[in-house]
């Protein structure tokens, strides 16, 4: 593996950035050849499961760029740091971390969501039916069982207290606790927790067994948003701008290929897919599967996405007031996804998009 050489400042990444850019969509001398830029990318999947690039490359959208499985993870904050360290060349977390992580400087840029909240793509906060718990005063002194904290379940939790008046104080006195998700109901059931977040496969299972009621959702909290990103290491994009165009673009025309496929087709794929790969997986948690819940159209990155996040790690201490920008944090200069071009479904184009001749980080 190459030593990474991580550029003095992020002004300095952008002159480049920009630069290459100018060189690709002028067709001109002086950016990077297209022939020296890598067609492969190493990633970590996740077991039982299916992700946006892997659907991509199966759907021919990633055209001439590979995947390279290396293995799995079971975390996205240690995902994107793998990609921010060089060890993988693209990793996805919840917008939260990823703000974190460029928070201590790690050369990392968002470029597409990949994931998101949705009528159908969420998680609930559960108690049981007979439970004392139906307000958020009520949570003061309640154990709330989720899988990681300082994440979007965490987020989530704070955002519901203090919308429903709670002092800070009061908030610190409600305990939230790790729990892995597939013990999470057993847990509410015997009472070891008087909360569990639960989502997908794991709230619809718990839900038909029965005895559970929502607190409340996060849909029900923020409605439709995008909640988290694929980052690239700065580096591979200021060495790769065509693979990074070619790579975030599949994904795009992927997000919007599920949308627009009946979800029993969009299953279907995804298990043949587990099935082909042989990493002896069972492929029933993804008839599950609704949604991706990508907010934007063809998963475009906006201001508001990151800046939820920062404003709630700022009010924790996690990080200083102003010490993250939301614009600094992604790009969507490397989408150049259109509707125009073709209907999903349909034989990817080689066509780039030119990209303007000073792009800003976020590309918007």
């Amino acid at each position: 593996m190459g030593t990474l050489i991580t550029p003095s400042s992020r002004r300095q990444f952008l002159t480049l950035l920009g630069l290459s850019a100018v060189a690709v969509s002028c067709g001109s001398g002086g950016g990077v050849a297209a022939k020296d830029q890598t067609k492969t990318l190493r990633y970590q999947g996740w077991a039982g499961a299916v992700i946006l690039p892997e659907l991509a490359e199966d759907l021919g959208f990633l055209e001439d760029v590979k995947l390279k499985w290396v293995g799995n993870t079971i975390s996205g904050p240690q995902d994107i740091q793998s990609a921010a360290t060089g060890q993988v060349d693209f990793g996805g977390a919840f917008n939260g971390a990823v703000v974190k992580l460029a928070a201590r400087k790690a050369p990392i840029t968002a470029v597409i969501s990949y994931y998101g909240v949705d009528k159908v793509a969420y998680n609930g906060f559960y108690v049981l039916k007979d439970s004392p718990v139906h307000s958020a005063r009520d949570l003061i002194g309640k154990k709330v069982g989720m899988n990681t904290l300082g994440a979007h379940s965490e987020a989530m939790l704070d955002i519901y207290l203090q919308r429903h008046g709670l002092s800070q104080a009061d908030i610190k006195k409600v305990e939230p606790l790790v729990v892995p998700p597939v013990n999470t109901e057993q847990s509410l059931r015997q009472k070891q927790i008087q909360v569990g977040v639960l989502g997908d496969i794991l709230r619809d299972k718990a839900l038909q067994t029965g005895g559970l009621k929502p607190l409340f959702t996060d849909y029900q909290l923020l409605g439709d948003f995008s909640a988290g990103t694929y980052v690239l290491n700065d580096q591979f994009l200021k060495e790769n701008p065509d693979t990074a165009r070619t790579f975030v673009t599949g994904i795009a025309r992927t997000i919007e290929w599920a949308r627009a496929t009946p979800r029993d087709d969009v299953i279907a794929r995804q298990i043949e897919i587990v099935k082909k790969r042989g990493r002896n997986e069972g492929t029933a948690p993804l008839k599950y599967w609704k949604s991706f819940g990508v907010a934007e159209t063809a998963g475009r990155i906006t201001d508001k996405e990151f800046q939820l996040w920062i404003d709630w790690l700022s009010e924790r201490g996690d990080i200083k007031k102003g010490q993250v920008k939301a614009s600094d944090l992604y790009t969507n200069e490397f989408n150049a996804y259109s509707r125009k071009a073709k209907p999903p479904g349909a034989k990817p184009s080689t066509a780039k998009t030119p990209t303007a001749k000073t792009p800003s980080k976020s590309g918007s």
